[in-house]
Order: structure tokens, then sequence, then C-alpha cells
């Protein structure tokens, strides 16, 4: 790694990364900034660092919305979130705007600069308490009940997992969008879930897709 940017609004968490970032590569080149303004203009007039440790709570928002527009613009930039935030609600989004790996802020020193020198072989960095909660994030729970879902309804989760949208979805079933709205609900009630990435995971699960 040659140069990096931090996005961190505090000032000792600047240096504290700073410092674990020089010990995990020598000679390394630091940039930082504090807000997404701050960073986004430091983007449009430098070329796209190689690595970038992102904070997601910052004044301006949060640093998911950096790591997405890295992810499109500049992918070549490894994006790894540096956080005191464990939880579901910052975890999974900033994984799902590209992020390629999360550190917890509340682990020594020396323990986040083995997690970065990882890099260079090719390992992920990821706190060990975030790399358990992934897992038992993907580990398949006690399976629904397939036979509850008609088989209209699988018809359309078993779309709805493959990535078309309601309307594709009708005109591949014929049906119209408002049918089809109707059988998601009902799909969701049945499954216990809230949004089409749980339904798409309990299709999967259920060896629909």
């Amino acid at each position: 790694m040659k140069t990096a940017l931090i996005l961190d609004d505090v000032p000792d968490s600047q240096i504290w990364l700073s410092q674990a970032l020089t010990s995990a590569f020598p000679g390394i080149q630091l940039s930082t900034a504090d807000s997404l303004k701050e960073a986004r203009v430091w983007l449009a007039s430098h070329p796209a660092p190689e690595l970038a440790l992102i904070d997601l709570g910052l004044p301006d928002g949060s640093g998911t919305e950096l790591i997405a527009e890295l992810n499109r613009s500049a992918p070549q930039t490894l994006c790894i979130v540096a956080s005191i935030f464990d939880d579901d609600q910052h975890l999974f989004p900033a994984l799902r705007a590209g992020a390629q790996g999360y550190l917890l802020k509340d682990q020594p020193l020396p323990q986040i600069i083995d997690l970065l020198k990882g890099i260079v072989e090719g390992r992920p960095p990821l706190s060990p308490a975030v790399a358990r909660k992934m897992l038992g994030y993907f580990k398949p729970g006690p399976q629904p009940d397939h036979e509850q879902l008609t088989d209209r309804e699988t018809e359309v989760l078993r779309c709805i997992a493959k990535g078309l949208t309601l309307p594709e979805t009708a005109r591949l079933l014929i049906l119209s969008p408002h049918t089809v709205s109707g059988y998601v609900k009902d799909i969701y009630r049945k499954l216990n879930v809230s949004s089409r990435a749980e339904a798409a995971l309990t299709a999967r699960n259920l060896g629909l897709v």
C-alpha cells in the first residue's frame, strides 16, 4: 500500500488510525478528511487512494455514502470501515455498499495493525466480533415451512429472489402488478421477513434459486 485516505471526524481517531497504517505499511502516504464534503473535495483533485479507512458516523452523513461512491468511481480503492458500531444497522449497509473490511475502534492498536497487514496476503480485515456476526447472519436458521406457500407464491418468490422487479415478475407470470404486489405481501407475512433481501435469502435456504 502506497496511499491511503482516512475519513474520520475525531482528531484522536485520525491520529490513532494513522499510527496503525504507518505501522502496517511503512512509507505509506496519508491524507485525512473529517467530513464527507472534505473527502469529496480531496478526491476530486487527487488520484484515488489504494486504501480508504472510513468512519460511518460523520457530521454530514454516513461514510457508507462515500464507500458506495468509491465503489462506482474507483473500484481499485480498498474501502475499510473503521467504526465503534458493530450492529446490523451499520455493518450490513456498509458491506452492501462495497466495504471490503470492517474494523472496530475498541480493539488494541497491535490487533488493528495485524489485521491491516493481512491485506497484503489477501485476507479481508475483519474484527473478530464482526466476523462472528457475519457468520451468524448467514448461518441457516430453522427452515420456514415451504408448504405454507401456494404454488403461485412460490413462483413469485423465486422471481424476486432472482432480482426481477415487480413489473418484470408480473409480465413473466402473466399477472397484473397489483396482483404480484399482493402475493409479495403474503410471502413476507408467511415467511416473517420484511425486505426483498431477506426474502431472497429465505428462497436460497429453501433451494428455490
